[in-house]
């Protein structure tokens, strides 16, 4: 049989244009999700971090501009986003993204990642203060 004689498989199509994540793609122990830009992201309303305890969260810069910002026992740290770049956050690591109102970012994570499994928290004045003196110029 030739390679255009197989229909055993097939190709899914899928897009997210509204606010917010949205699942698209879930298989076993993983699912793939693109997440556009909402006013939780946004410059203003920076202050929440949360950590996924039992797995690891990808990142991809699809476009826009966005800062990838972790906390952990050195203090906090921002990372200035390239379109195409994965980034790994492992389990445990406390996190969270501020774009521009056109980004989008495809995360992979596991199937069961939730609130049950996830902590957030505020942050605290100092770390605040630490991450804005972080920030690219084109969040100033």
């Amino acid at each position: 049989m030739s390679v255009m004689e197989s229909k055993i498989h097939q190709i899914e199509v899928r897009t997210w244009e509204g606010e917010g994540y949205k699942p698209l793609v879930s298989h076993r122990d993983w699912l793939v999700a693109l997440m556009n830009w909402e006013s939780r992201f946004d410059l203003t309303s920076i202050g929440k971090v949360e950590r996924h305890n039992e797995t690891d969260e990808v990142f991809v810069l699809l476009k826009g501009l966005s800062i990838l910002f972790i906390c952990d026992q050195e203090g906090i740290r921002a990372i200035d986003m390239q379109p195409g770049v994965l980034h790994n956050v492992t389990r445990g690591t406390w996190h969270n993204v501020i774009g521009t109102r056109e980004t989008q970012w495809l995360i992979v994570e596991s199937n069961d990642t939730s609130e049950e499994n996830s902590d957030y928290c505020d942050l605290e004045n100092d770390e605040l203060t630490a991450l804005r003196s972080q920030f690219p110029s084109w969040l100033k």
